[in-house]
């Protein structure tokens, strides 16, 4: 390595500084600090934190609410998969290779919830979801059909957060996938379609594949940031409620923090959280990004 090397890659580094002290003091140390803590017994009032090794995992795992917290976090999961990332990219093939006019609308259409607040969508949602006196139980009572108590009732209290949170982050995700769906060439379209290709085969074996650079990206913020979305209509609706069927394990770290003062057990949550995605990441590189086309 000569000398001008050696200065641009010293130089390079300086730059790299700002960057990591960011990381250093938001991420690195509340990360660590937290796996700290997953040791300690502690309510942050009490001056002394009484060390007390595995027990807050022990805890954890003995707790029966743990496992029907994981398994509500999975469906999370499968949930907004579906809504937020298989919707999304069936409403951009559509756009992009079956309706051609009109882009402009239903991109403003779809992307304006995502500038407002998901507390007020929360507060609006309880009341249009409202079972007893909202416009979807007026006019479903109509039609004779009378709507379930979704807040109180496991399996439907998920499924109606997931819309709510949906109605948040749709609008981002469908951007996104729209931008790489349109960078397919319209070209191999056009030819498939000339030989007579299905619509629904040229979806599967022609656009997903050539715009799975964008669709992994959508993938992944789906799985993460939608868990983080959908804390908040957890936390102004339901609470966790009805008896932890509609909490996750972002929620339940909150809760045991927050709540009940157990420092220690919501550190041990979030740590068992953090490995969760890291199982899920390392999957998705396993399985999924070898098939990734990056070419457009």
């Amino acid at each position: 390595m000569n000398k001008e090397t050696k200065k641009q890659t010293i130089l390079g580094y300086l730059f790299l500084i700002p960057s990591l002290a960011v990381f250093a003091v938001f991420m690195f140390y509340p990360l660590l600090y937290t796996f700290y803590l997953s040791f300690f017994e502690w309510n942050m009032v009490k001056p002394v934190k009484k060390f007390v090794g595995l027990n807050n995992y022990i805890a954890v795992f003995r707790d029966p609410n743990t496992f029907k917290i994981l398994g509500n976090t999975l469906a999370y999961i499968l949930v907004l998969l579906v809504l937020n990332f298989v919707l999304p990219y069936i409403l951009s093939f559509i756009l992009s290779a079956v309706i051609r006019h009109g882009k402009s609308f239903y991109k403003a259409v779809f992307f304006l919830p995502s500038v407002i607040s998901l507390v007020v969508g929360s507060i609006l949602y309880t009341w249009i979801l409202n079972p007893i006196s909202g416009p979807v139980a007026i006019i479903l009572g109509k039609f004779g059909i009378q709507m379930p108590f979704w807040s109180k009732t496991d399996g439907w209290v998920i499924a109606v957060l997931c819309i709510i949170t949906t109605w948040k982050t749709f609008g981002y995700n469908f951007i996104n996938i729209l931008a790489g769906v349109s960078g397919v060439s319209q070209e191999v379209i056009e030819a498939a379609r000339l030989d007579q290709v299905p619509m629904w085969k040229i979806f599967l074996d022609i656009i997903v594949p050539m715009s799975s650079a964008t669709g992994i990206y959508v993938f992944i913020t789906t799985i993460v940031q939608g868990l983080q979305y959908v804390f908040t209509p957890i936390k102004v609706i339901t609470q966790g409620g009805p008896n932890y069927a509609s909490s996750n394990l972002i929620y339940a770290s909150y809760h045991e923090a927050f709540t009940l003062y157990r420092t220690g057990t919501s550190s041990a949550i979030s740590i068992l959280t953090m490995l969760l995605f890291i199982v899920l990441l390392l999957l998705e590189f396993k399985f999924v990004e070898k098939g990734v086309y990056y070419e457009n």
